[in-house]
């Protein structure tokens, strides 16, 4: 069997229907919510139209700041949660000191995807140019579980999801419940 069958067989034999833990990472967003202000949150709703217009649900959605422990919390409480397959994170993946969204997650993932990271940029190279060697993204799994950590920008999630995820996160649960 060549190596395009034995993808296509894994991706039939996949689950099409997953259940989503969405945490939006942003200090300014988790303020206002924190102070009862109503809160827009651009690139929370396009993950969620997104996952659900593909036939997939949200279990467990939270905008959390721009901390570590925070991040942390909630990316555990979605591994240990029977009711997710897949986390998303999105935003703190900048170079700023506050961006802490990656160094938080990489620790908790078992097997890393570099993949996505490096076609994450190549395609946003093609769209942006040089300023794409700004860009940081990770996924991984652990606990049978698939984890993305991608940037905040509505653009950047369209793209993500779109491209990459939706495409693959399927195949991922896959093999990452495999034995």
């Amino acid at each position: 069997m060549s190596g395009s069958e034995s993808v296509r067989r894994h991706k039939a034999e996949a689950p099409s229907s997953l259940c989503f833990a969405v945490i939006v990472v942003s200090t300014s967003r988790f303020r206002d919510q924190e102070a009862g202000k109503r809160v827009a949150d651009p690139s929370g709703d396009l993950i969620v139209q997104m996952l659900q217009g593909h036939g997939h649900a949200v279990a467990l959605r939270r905008i959390v700041s721009d901390d570590s422990s925070m991040i942390g919390q909630s990316v555990r409480e979605a591994l240990k949660s029977k009711d997710v397959d897949a986390i998303i994170t999105c935003g703190g993946t900048g170079i700023t000191s506050s961006d802490v969204t990656i160094e938080t997650v990489a620790p908790l993932l078992e097997k890393k995807l570099p993949g996505f990271s490096e076609v994450f940029r190549r395609i946003s190279y093609e769209m942006v140019g040089s300023a794409a060697i700004l860009t940081r993204a990770i996924a991984g799994v652990s606990g049978g579980k698939a984890i993305f950590c991608i940037p905040g920008s509505p653009q950047a999630v369209a793209l993500a999801i779109e491209k990459l995820i939706l495409p693959e996160v399927g195949h991922i649960i896959k093999h990452a419940r495999e034995r």
